[in-house]
């Protein structure tokens, strides 16, 4: 899955200072690199969140509305297990142990999707190759929407800052019914192989599947009206698509982020990793604290993409670090204030791409070779 055409220089003077900074950091105040205490209470607190809407709608004589109501409730509670749980399991960032890094990661299994699947796209894809056109699969949408300045403009895109809102709201539905079964039938991601699952991995999938079309779908029509589960079920799926879909969106597609393309003729080019990754990956609302406690410091993405093996508990004070190193360095790290600015700055990003074909350059640097 890798792109021959793309190489990355981790050696640079910027990222080896900025890494014996943080080496020092967590040298001084002694603190693991992984999760802690408040880790721990965030992960009880969001799967009591999610657990407790869902009881409720089994055991409480409500309609369409409470049941609508209690949906908004769990759907958010879902999008914060795979944001601040299931997403630091992934990464290995959870604990130093790796049972308990896999037993995280499966909670994004436990909420209908694959841990497995979601390593080879977003760990191997997205982290080495993010807004490179071609290689990471998030930014190309084909002919749904325009993300990159480099794909192909379609009369349809022109509507896309209208359209893509409630789309959003059909990603995660389209992950549980299409996209993990047909990437499994296929072998690929994308146009990027990967290998099936085996042993282990093969087990949790399927009874990943089983267990979440029990609890999302099969015991909620066994209690309730068929059409009421059916509600309550697209409903939380929708709130928890668009709060991951504009998560990702408000780091990556904005106006602020740059994009790279691999050359036509194929041969190789070397990019800074470290600056690669600050171009590409802008932060957000990075003051906002409930912001930082419910996304799992994905606001602090481009913390997360130069750090993905340390918990996200430690973005705040990390993100103090890489500004201070890339003012000394001269590299841009500018985050966008609040949560409010990124999302129109990704509705304009959208309106941009959709009305013109000329390429809409990022504000900051592009990613250039080392």
């Amino acid at each position: 899955m890798r792109d021959a055409r793309i190489r990355f220089d981790t050696r640079s003077d910027f990222f080896t200072d900025l890494k014996g900074r943080v080496d020092a950091y967590f040298d001084t105040s002694g603190e693991s690199r992984r999760g802690n205490l408040r880790m721990y209470l965030k992960t009880a607190t969001i799967m009591g969140w999610w657990l407790s809407a869902w009881v409720a709608f089994l055991v409480l004589d409500v309609g369409y509305l409470g049941a609508v109501a209690l949906a908004v409730v769990m759907g958010g509670g879902m999008a914060g297990i795979g944001m601040s749980v299931m997403h630091d399991g992934g990464h290995k960032a959870y604990a130093d142990g790796r049972r308990l890094n896999a037993l995280m990661s499966w909670g994004l299994d436990l909420m209908g999707g694959s841990a497995y699947i979601w390593n080879h796209k977003h760990n191997v894809q997205h982290h080495t190759y993010p807004n490179v056109v071609g290689s990471d699969d998030d930014v190309d949408l084909g002919p749904l929407a325009r993300l990159a300045p480099e794909s192909p403009r379609y009369a349809l895109h022109r509507f896309q800052h209208l359209y893509m809102w409630p789309l959003y709201g059909l990603i995660t539905i389209k992950w549980h019914w299409i996209d993990d079964f047909y990437q499994l039938a296929r072998g690929r991601i994308g146009e990027h192989a990967f290998p099936r699952p085996k042993g282990t991995d093969a087990v949790v999938f399927w009874v990943g599947k089983l267990v979440f079309f029990s609890w999302a779908l099969i015991i909620p029509i066994l209690v309730k009206p068929v059409g009421l589960a059916v509600t309550f079920y697209l409903v939380a799926q929708m709130v928890q698509g668009v709060v991951l879909a504009i998560t990702f969106q408000m780091a990556h597609c904005v106006e602020e982020a740059a994009y790279f393309e691999a050359p036509a003729d194929g041969k190789p080019v070397t990019l800074d990793f470290a600056r690669h990754q600050l171009a590409t990956t802008i932060d957000f609302a990075t003051t906002n604290r409930f912001a930082t406690w419910y996304m799992g410091g994905l606001n602090f993405q481009a913390i997360h993409h130069l750090f993905p093996r340390i918990c996200h508990v430690h973005y705040p004070a990390l993100s103090a670090i890489v500004r201070e190193t890339a003012r000394d360095h001269g590299v841009p790290y500018s985050p966008t204030p609040s949560v409010r600015a990124a999302l129109g700055s990704h509705y304009r990003w959208l309106k941009a791409l959709g009305t013109t074909d000329e390429v809409v350059a990022p504000a900051r640097a592009p990613a250039v070779p080392a």
